[in-house]
């Protein structure tokens, strides 16, 4: 563990100006991210005596290896840049934001030449105007089936649109009323933006002169007697008003707020957020945030509008967009220490005057004690949802020492999956469950080198996973686990207590032999058959059955999906590169380093594909008449045909001999969801990768 004297800076050599700062652990990984009006002051604060810090902080300090500071010239210059070190590192110690749920918004597609009104969850996206967010898609649709009456703006999807065009007939929607059907042409795109635009001023507040202009046109009508005219107005009317009864008024004199309450324990917090715009409620929203160092109210609110309201991006577009977002008055709990500088901060994003205040009596107080309400309420929902998605673990790995007749409970499970198509680039992965979770720092893919089929695969992955286990145990020299000749922890050096194989009885037997082999005897071995989901056991003649509800076969199915990804994406790009290297080896002239270096430039077919003659030719050794051949190469009908069939699942079919793989060890978990039909293993895309002796 560091010592803090030991990297503490030269006394005097810390500037008074303000800034921001980073401390580092010892492999250069930034673990915490601070800003001070004054950098010295801060910074000696951390190189007091250690035990009288705070836990967390000391933590951190220990943890650490180093610090560095940036001067900044205002302390708003400080925040920005906080708060970008913050969104590039995402340091271990920082208070981090994470949503509680997935909120919806209600979306107008405005960059669209028909747009459409939808609900929409995720990140924003350029050239969409968003309303809320709302607790519920029901509540959304709910309101959209209202207010379409009165503004019949598109709804329908992209396909249904082009299909209603082609057929030249709308949908139910255009029949009834509720879609002016721009499809088939009964409205222009000028006339439909304009029903778009009546829409949007209606959601963002501007409802007064929208009911007082149906008010005039109706009594217009009736005294022209134009009566059916009038009618519909009226239902119109009552459309609009109805909608907004469902929008309550908290605030009479039309205040456009932000009003934000916390419930908190020592670990975790909770956050609510009420978005008041024109005196009603326009929009909720919550976020649980990881406590990893003791903070304060003042503190989480810094953090709240540093993260929320300063994380539209950069460029004029994005600040138009943070601009849109922050109101004219943040409503808070408490205010932080440097509060004139975050609405300084908040009245740049807006471009005009923000208000961070607490309120003190009136209606805004009462408003600021209903949401922390809400605040105590989902704080209360989440500890429930952790307690219970920690006893279903602890019920699966209860449920699965029983079920295998284990002599504890498996709370370390390692799952090997192979994926080959018909015996070629034959590969492997192997993923990590700790405690019923996904250890995905532990995962690993194998090329495996004399598999003749998925028993022989198995055997090999299974004999090389647990004999660098052994060498690595053996090599030992201290409780930590870092091997003295490597400086670094030993990968393979524990042992799992249950290892899951992706298959039925063969495969349970193949890895069995490859651990009896090496005289591993405290790893226990299944099997899970994807057919009938039957777990298998070594030299047993019937399979395991575990009934369809059980915690213990969900962990099972999670594990073995998870190895199934996995290991679908590895194939996948032993696969491209393959056929990469197949391709190349056509092109005449082209000799095996001049290969090298279009494989090391490009790395996939794809790219290469991409690629022009001139990106060709930077490529040191390929001339212009090389590099016209690899494009012809890469690009003719069949070598496009192959690369875009989809492989099979080729199970127990033969495999070629291929050359002798290296362990590929992987330290960023795959991501995608999870693929059927494809090899016969696991998909997902993985970040740094490192080579691994076998």
């Amino acid at each position: 563990m560091p010592d803090p004297s030991t990297y503490r800076p030269a006394v005097g050599s810390i500037p008074e100006s303000p800034g921001v700062y980073k401390f580092r652990d010892p492999g250069g990984r930034v673990v915490y991210v601070g800003k001070a009006k004054s950098l010295r002051q801060r910074l000696n604060s951390y190189f007091a005596d250690v035990a009288g810090l705070h836990p967390r902080t000391r933590q951190m300090v220990t943890t650490a290896a180093s610090v560095e500071w940036t001067v900044v010239g205002t302390e708003v210059e400080a925040l920005q840049l906080e708060y970008n070190w913050i969104k590039e590192f995402d340091p271990r110690f920082n208070v981090r934001y994470r949503d509680d749920k997935s909120y919806p918004s209600l979306a107008v597609t405005l960059n669209e030449e028909y747009p459409r009104l939808q609900v929409m969850r995720g990140p924003k996206r350029k050239g969409v105007r968003y309303f809320g967010p709302y607790a519920h898609a029901w509540a959304i649709r709910e309101t959209l089936d209202t207010l379409t009456r009165v503004f019949p703006a598109r709804t329908c999807s992209n396909g249904v649109f082009r299909r209603a065009g082609q057929i030249g007939r709308p949908c139910l929607l255009g029949y009834i009323g509720k879609c002016a059907a721009p499809c088939v042409g009964r409205v222009s795109a000028e006339e439909h933006r304009e029903i778009v635009d009546g829409f949007c001023d209606f959601m963002a507040g501007r409802t007064d002169s929208m009911v007082r202009r149906l008010e005039r046109e109706m009594a217009e009508a009736a005294q022209a007697l134009e009566y059916e005219k009038a009618a519909r107005l009226r239902d119109d009317l009552g459309a609009l008003r109805r909608a907004l009864e469902k929008q309550a008024v908290v605030l009479g004199d039309g205040t456009d707020a932000d009003v934000v309450a916390f419930a908190q324990d020592e670990l975790e917090a909770s956050v609510q957020v009420f978005h008041v715009r024109g005196g009603r409620v326009r929009g909720q929203r919550g976020w649980i945030v990881d406590k990893v160092e003791e903070v304060t109210t003042g503190e989480l609110v810094e953090q709240f509008l540093l993260q929320v309201y300063g994380g539209s991006g950069s460029g004029a577009e994005a600040s138009a967009e943070a601009g849109e977002a922050v109101p004219r008055e943040v409503l808070v709990p408490e205010l932080p220490d440097d509060a004139d500088v975050y609405e300084e901060l908040l009245s740049e994003l807006r471009g005009s005057r923000v208000s961070l205040r607490v309120p003190q009596r009136g209606d805004k107080r009462a408003l600021l004690e209903t949401v922390e309400r809400n605040a105590k309420e989902a704080f209360a929902r989440h500890r429930v949802k952790r307690a219970s998605d920690l006893t279903a673990r602890s019920l699966a790995l209860a449920e699965l020492q029983e079920a295998l007749d284990l002599p504890e409970a498996p709370l370390r499970i390692e799952c090997i999956d192979v994926s080959h198509v018909q015996g070629t680039d034959v590969v492997a992965s192997m993923v990590v469950f700790e405690d019923g979770l996904a250890k995905k720092s532990d995962y690993r893919r194998f090329s495996v080198a004399s598999g003749t089929d998925d028993t022989a695969a198995m055997a090999e992955v299974v004999r090389r996973r647990f004999a660098r286990h052994l060498r690595e145990e053996a090599d030992r020299k201290d409780e930590q686990g870092i091997a003295a000749e490597e400086g670094r922890p030993r990968r393979f050096a524990y042992p799992p207590n249950l290892l899951v194989v992706d298959g039925g009885a063969p495969q349970v037997a193949a890895a069995a032999r490859s651990l009896d082999e090496l005289g591993v005897v405290d790893v226990a071995v299944c099997g899970l058959a994807k057919r009938m989901e039957e777990v298998w056991l070594p030299n047993e003649p019937d399979p395991v059955v575990l009934p369809r509800t059980s915690e213990a076969l969900y962990l099972l199915q999670r594990v073995r999906d998870e190895a199934h990804r996995f290991a679908i994406t590895y194939h996948r790009q032993k696969r491209s590169t393959s056929m990469l290297v197949s391709l190349l080896d056509d092109v005449p002239g082209l000799g095996e380093t001049r290969r090298k270096a279009l494989m090391k430039e490009f790395g996939s077919l794809k790219r290469l594909r991409a690629a022009t003659v001139e990106e060709l030719t930077a490529v040191p050794g390929i001339g212009r008449r090389t590099a016209e051949a690899v494009l012809t190469a890469v690009t003719r009908p069949d070598a496009a045909e192959a690369a875009a069939q989809p492989p099979g699942d080729a199970a127990g079919q033969p495999a070629q001999s291929a050359p002798v793989g290296d362990v590929v060890e992987t330290t960023t978990a795959p991501v995608g969801p999870a693929e059927r039909g494809t090899p016969r293993s696991g998909s997902g895309a993985t970040a740094e990768v490192g080579l691994v002796a076998s």
